[in-house]
């Protein structure tokens, strides 16, 4: 598995754990979600993680999606994305914080939340939002600027989610801890 596919498909990860891994449980309903993502880097658009794991030999694809499913998140193409979210899993006890980073919580009301995480390893700040339209509708916004090696680079993302039902099929509860 390549470390930059990795580090995309963890990206996702990340902007949904930092806006869960608080005190406060999220106002979404449990079930399956349709992740749509969308990114920026030093101004121009990217293309989504999704697409690019198209490059990948067939092996090294499969093993990423199978890995991404195990943790709860089903990998379709453009952008699109879906994830199990069980009661259970949107627990912020259940997060944790991520070993490298240190988050700190903006102001939060039941339509947003707003944190800035900077991590060491790799070395980066994220500065997000979620904003939560109602419990079938939210977006996670994050700008995050990264350094490597002598380069810093400056990325948007947004995610905007839509519940689709509360029967998540063959796919796992998405386990932040897996």
């Amino acid at each position: 598995m390549t470390t930059r596919t990795v580090r995309l498909c963890a990206a996702f990860v990340l902007a949904t754990a930092a806006a869960w891994a608080s005190a406060q449980t999220p106002p979404i309903k449990p079930g399956l979600w349709e992740v749509k993502s969308e990114g920026h880097v030093d101004g121009n658009k990217t293309p989504p993680a999704t697409d690019r794991l198209q490059g990948l030999s067939p092996a090294l694809r499969a093993q990423i999606e199978a890995s991404m499913k195990e943790k709860g998140i089903s990998m379709g193409p453009g952008g699109v994305s879906r994830i199990c979210f069980a009661r259970d899993s949107m627990d912020p006890a259940r997060w944790g914080a991520v070993a490298s980073c240190k988050t700190e919580y903006g102001p939060r009301s039941n339509s947003s939340w707003k944190w800035r995480s900077v991590c060491t390893e790799p070395e980066m700040t994220i500065d997000g939002e979620a904003i939560f339209a109602n419990p079938e509708n939210y977006r996670v916004l994050t700008t995050t600027t990264m350094k490597r090696r002598d380069e810093v680079k400056t990325s948007q993302r947004a995610l905007q989610a839509h519940w689709l039902g509360a029967d998540c099929g063959d796919l796992k509860p998405f386990d932040p801890k897996r």
